[in-house]
């Protein structure tokens, strides 16, 4: 079922969580709402739940006005960043019981329940675990029973919110690319929330990046992370490094650093900011191109990417990121000074 949220505003007081946001999620897509604390990301997820009412605009279901549906009626499965588990219940139970609490008319048999319950359990790779309470369980498995329950009710929309941010970062790395396959094999139109740039590029079909209530972009994760459509995209997926300074004369001049901008060539100067990602940095010992010096400060070889830091003349920190063949090529000492060349610089200009 397709999602369509149309001009949707929300305020709480003086503050604007939500600033006129229109989007379209397609059937079976998955698709998330990433940024920061305060984007208005879970509130969106909570208006397009009905667990919040929007003060302007509108909420669609496969085309139909659903915007003072009642929540009971949208269809929706809701998974919460803290399970919200019964802890007196075993994870039979947990997941049964949205079935059960159903109206009389529309409640299945006994042997309807137990088929379902069971298969869904057998979907998340807990049914060894059916007759376990909650508190016996890790956190991982805690949250594959939530989203099982949410499964059981059989939602035409699963709305997730931060759903592994209380997990630590092994057990979310696990559990996202399960979710990922669990997708695929159901097909259910589903949106989750998260503040975790990695999550949701390896785990979406398509990312909402929001800031201060609006939408900054929404496009495929290579399209959001390789094509960033604001600085602020490019600032907050990944790590950067970031040189203010202006455009010129066909030229951009970002502190230590002057490029070609050819795009600005018959046009007055401007402020501009200039990014490159720490990979996109090279580091020599003879200039090579248009690039500067920078004293390298620190090294941390961990694992297969050796990351370091190195302060220009200004004392701005700049970081590299180098294959640890690259870094035993050059074999660099702290406190030498070497040069920095771009191979990428994305200008935006104000």
């Amino acid at each position: 079922m397709s999602i369509e949220v149309r001009n949707i505003t929300k305020s709480f007081g003086s503050f604007t969580a939500v600033n006129d946001v229109s989007l379209t999620v397609p059937t079976g897509e998955l698709v998330a709402l990433l940024g920061p604390s305060g984007s208005g990301k879970t509130s969106l997820l909570r208006i397009i739940a009905g667990l919040e009412k929007a003060d302007r605009g509108q909420v669609l279901f496969e085309g139909e006005d659903a915007t003072a549906r009642d929540v009971r009626h949208r269809g929706v499965g809701f998974v919460f960043q803290h399970y919200a588990l019964f802890r007196h219940m075993t994870v039979f139970e947990n997941v049964a019981f949205g079935l059960r609490v159903r109206p009389r008319a529309r409640r299945p048999a006994e042997s309807v329940v137990r088929t379902k319950v069971t298969d869904l359990l057998k979907l998340v790779q807990l049914d060894w675990l059916a007759d376990r309470y909650p508190s016996q369980l890790s956190g991982g498995q805690r949250q594959r029973v939530a989203l099982a329950r949410a499964l059981a009710v059989e939602p035409r929309v699963l709305l997730l919110d931060e759903p592994f941010g209380s997990l630590d970062a092994k057990v979310r790395q696990e559990l996202r690319r399960w979710l990922r396959r669990l997708h695929d094999e159901i097909r259910v139109t589903s949106v989750f929330v998260t503040h975790d740039q990695e999550e949701a590029l390896e785990v979406s079909d398509r990312v909402v990046v929001m800031n201060q209530g609006r939408v900054e972009q929404i496009g495929t994760p290579a399209d959001v992370f390789e094509r960033p459509a604001t600085p602020f995209v490019m600032g907050f997926l990944g790590n950067v490094n970031m040189f203010h300074g202006r455009v010129e004369g066909g030229r951009a001049h970002l502190g230590p650093l002057s490029v070609d901008y050819p795009e600005h060539a018959d046009l007055s100067p401007r402020d501009a900011q200039g990014f490159a990602r720490p990979y996109e940095l090279d580091l020599a010992r003879e200039e090579a191109g248009p690039g500067f010096w920078a004293t390298l400060r620190h090294v941390n070889p961990a694992g297969a990417i050796v990351k370091l830091e190195l302060e220009d003349g200004e004392k701005r920190l700049v970081q590299v990121e180098a294959t640890r063949e690259q870094f035993e090529a050059l074999k660099p000492a702290a406190g030498e000074r070497l040069y920095v060349t771009p191979r990428q610089v994305r200008i935006f200009v104000a």
